[in-house]
């Protein structure tokens, strides 16, 4: 072969070393596609033989079951009793139940001479004499149990019951590459059978039972084999295993599918198969055209008690999986060649820019520290020259780096305390604002509750007076009482205004808020607003007390915890926690409800006096609060989530913590 003339060191590079990689990847592929396709196939083979070893078990499970109920049946002291006497109503009905409730469909009971005394399946008939039943005859003859498959004429299944010989009867379809057959259709069926002597407590033989289930369109056993052995498993939405049974060349149950769905049941075995299984009575293996598909399959002869061929037990697997795994593996083999060339391709292009390439690298390297990134680092492999120059550039961008890390750590660390200096300015401001707030307003409800507070005890004593004149049948009774209520309700806001004026100088003494909180859940838990809610209390035990007026102290608890009860009118779960701060030097009282929860709007106005959102409240409870916890130097604060509750927070300085001046 005359080579083409190439004159640049590149195109020589490419096509001399892509010529030296096709040769020896194309031979490989070849000779391995070939080793795996042997492999595969063979393996394939082995699996189906293990199936059909399954599957042949599967098939005398079922055989033995057959035979275990039989046996289990003809040992019931009943039944034997029974026949014994000849009493045949008692059996056959017993007969019937048995078959119905065991799931058999054939049990049938002889005398000691083989004559039918009850039918499972067809308890009309009977009298009629079974000695030519290969199985009843040989108990008879021999007195043993004996089981086995067995191919019962249509005659017989008439009498056992007309369905039965219906279910048996089948059309042969004519099926390609089949032995041609005599007769159309197949009359007789092919049943899994057991026959049990019945003898008394003396020994004597009184008779035979057998039992069977008829395999023709009975796809329970296939269906068995196919969900134990290939386990469901499917194949672009085919069952990737297959199991039949055949009745001599025909099949009479299968989970093969036709096109349609359907079972393809009534076809016939190739002939190629038949000669070897059927005639020969040989195991066979190899691929097969079953019904609409390739398969890899195994064939073994089912043979009858006396050792006759009466059919064929058949277990595939799909081929289609195994071609493709080898397509598959031609696939990456070809990848691998391809892969290997363009690497060939890539290797020859990057030795003829092996001088060039290392400059471009470094001027886009130069570019982006010119731009700013200065996290890039080059390495190059090229003459000593250009790899200095990438070191002292990659050196360069270090040091900038390191600067502007610097730079980025400092401006951070300056805008964090800004931000901490300025929440504390604005949390000191909004404390004097509050505090000043409540000074002002304490003056001027103290004013106005004292203007208000005489009026009122005039109104009241006058009203009081004037109900207890009105006779009880009095139209004006109603309204006088309304007054009284009334006047009594401000009278009590005027009260609570001059508590708030007050702001009375707490009697601080060593207080233990474990105890507060206990006294004060047994004065509130056996009222009618705390039936339905669940008080949790996880205090936290040996806490240290607090210097602090217990009563004022007991004040603001009740009112958080009467707030979470409003909160929870229809039920829920209030829990108290109390625990030390992690510096120690404070106590943490929380009270967390299940309530409604309340909005950020509201939260910001709370405290603030005056401020409701109760019917008939009047806004001053968590405002006396606040001024209680500030007088005892400590904090109030509520947290909260719209539909899913409150949490109150107090923290009160323990005692020794900056409170012997307070």
């Amino acid at each position: 072969m005359k080579i083409p003339s190439i004159r640049s060191i590149q195109s020589q590079l490419i096509f001399y070393f892509t010529l030296a990689i096709l040769v020896p990847a194309g031979i490989t592929t070849l000779v391995g596609m070939k080793l795996i396709y042997d492999q595969v196939i063979t393996r394939a083979e082995t699996k189906t033989i293990s199936d059909m070893n399954s599957a042949r078990e599967i098939y005398r499970n079922r055989i033995a079951q057959i035979e275990g109920i039989t046996r289990l049946t003809a040992g019931r002291s009943l039944i034997v009793d029974a026949l014994a006497r000849g009493d045949l109503a008692f059996l056959q009905t017993e007969i019937r139940k048995t078959l119905e409730r065991e799931r058999l469909d054939a049990l049938t009971l002889v005398d000691a001479r083989g004559i039918v005394v009850a039918r499972g399946s067809n308890p009309a008939v009977y009298g009629d004499t079974l000695v030519a039943d290969p199985l009843i005859a040989r108990v008879l003859r021999t007195r043993g149990t004996v089981s086995g498959t067995d191919i019962v004429p249509h005659n017989v299944l008439e009498k056992e019951s007309p369905a039965l010989a219906k279910q048996a009867t089948m059309a042969v379809i004519p099926t390609p590459k089949a032995k041609p057959r005599e007769s159309v259709v197949e009359t007789s069926g092919m049943m899994l059978k057991a026959a049990v002597p019945l003898v008394d407590a003396t020994g004597r033989f009184l008779g035979v039972l057998s039992g069977g289930i008829l395999l023709n369109r009975n796809f329970e056993l296939v269906d068995k084999i196919n969900e134990i052995v290939h386990e469901h498993e499917v194949y672009n939405g085919r069952d990737i295993g297959t199991a039949t049974i055949f009745q001599g060349d025909l099949r009479i149950s299968t989970n093969v599918r036709n096109e349609d769905g359907s079972r393809a049941i009534s076809t016939l075995v190739s002939d190629e198969v038949a000669d070897a299984v059927l005639v020969r009575g040989e195991r066979w293996v190899g691929d097969a055209f079953v019904v609409n598909a390739w398969y890899i399959t195994a064939y073994m002869p089912i043979r009858d008690i006396e050792n006759r061929i009466a059919g064929m037990l058949y277990v595939g697997i799909l081929k289609q999986p195994f071609i493709d795994i080898v397509w598959k593996t031609l696939l990456l083999f070809l990848g691998i060649a391809l892969g290997g060339i363009l690497l060939v391709v890539a290797v020859a292009v990057l030795q003829a820019r092996r001088i060039s390439r290392p400059l471009k690298t470094l001027e886009g390297v130069a570019r982006l520290i010119a731009d700013g990134d200065y996290t890039r680092e080059v390495t190059v492999k090229a003459p000593e020259e250009i790899e200095h120059l990438a070191g002292s550039i990659n050196q360069m961008a270090k040091k900038l780096e390191e600067e502007k890390r610097d730079l980025e750590e400092w401006a951070a660390t300056l805008e964090r305390k800004v931000k901490e200096r300025t929440d504390q300015i604005k949390n000191i401001d909004a404390q004097l604002f509050r505090s000043e707030k409540l000074a002002s307003l304490g003056k001027l409800a103290a004013g106005v509750a004292h203007e208000i507070n005489n009026p009122l005890t005039g109104i009241l004593t006058n009203s009081s007076l004037l109900l207890e004149d009105l006779d009880p049948g009095d139209s004006r009774r109603e309204d006088v009482d309304v007054i009284v209520k009334e006047t009594i309700r401000c009278r009590e806001i005027v009260k609570r205004l001059l508590d708030f004026a007050k702001q009375t100088k707490p009697q601080k003494r060593p207080t233990n808020v474990n105890d507060l909180i206990d006294n004060i859940i047994l004065l509130v838990r056996n009222q009618t607003s705390f039936r339905n809610i669940d008080i949790q209390r996880q205090l936290a035990p040996e806490l240290p007390d607090i210097l602090a007026d217990a009563d004022q102290m007991q004040q603001v608890f009740i009112n958080i915890i009467l707030n979470a009860a409003d909160a929870m009118s229809k039920g829920g779960k209030l829990v108290i926690r109390s625990s030390l701060s992690a510096s120690g030097d404070a106590i943490m009282v929380s009270f967390a409800d299940t309530g409604p929860g309340i909005s950020e709007e509201n939260r910001e106005r709370i405290f603030d006096p005056f401020f409701t959102t109760k019917e008939h409240g009047t806004g001053l409870g968590l405002s006396i609060s606040y001024g209680i916890v500030e007088q005892h130097g400590g904090t109030i604060r509520v947290e909260s989530t719209v539909g899913q509750g409150s949490i109150f927070s107090v923290e009160l300085p323990v005692m020794g913590a900056d409170t012997e001046g307070n």
